[in-house]
């Protein structure tokens, strides 16, 4: 009998939590993209950096760098929470075909 549950998308490759600091480093299957997320339990703030294979772990380790370089809101600024860009992300891979 066949399984019908289907891969995920998305592969954690790295992952650390330091006082309510979350950041994990994302390959993307389909797209074959690597993407870092950064959330901030105690502020809520949650934002994505998109990274190029040779950069991945230095965004990994130093997003907030990276996303000054391009101009990202600083992280005390409102953005979305953690639990919202997550439930968004599985919304999204279940209905739509990735757009980047």
């Amino acid at each position: 009998m066949a399984s019908s549950v289907s891969p995920q998308p998305y592969r954690e490759l790295a992952h650390r939590v330091n006082d309510g600091f979350e950041v994990i480093l994302f390959w993307q299957k389909l797209t074959d993209e690597l993407t870092v997320t950064v959330s901030d339990e105690r502020s809520g703030a949650y934002f994505e950096l998109a990274a190029a294979p040779d950069q991945a772990l230095d965004v990994f380790n130093h997003p907030y760098a990276h996303a000054a370089f391009r101009g990202l809101p600083d992280a005390e600024e409102s953005l979305a929470s953690w639990a919202e860009g997550v439930a968004e992300v599985k919304a999204t891979d279940q209905t739509e075909e990735p757009t980047r």
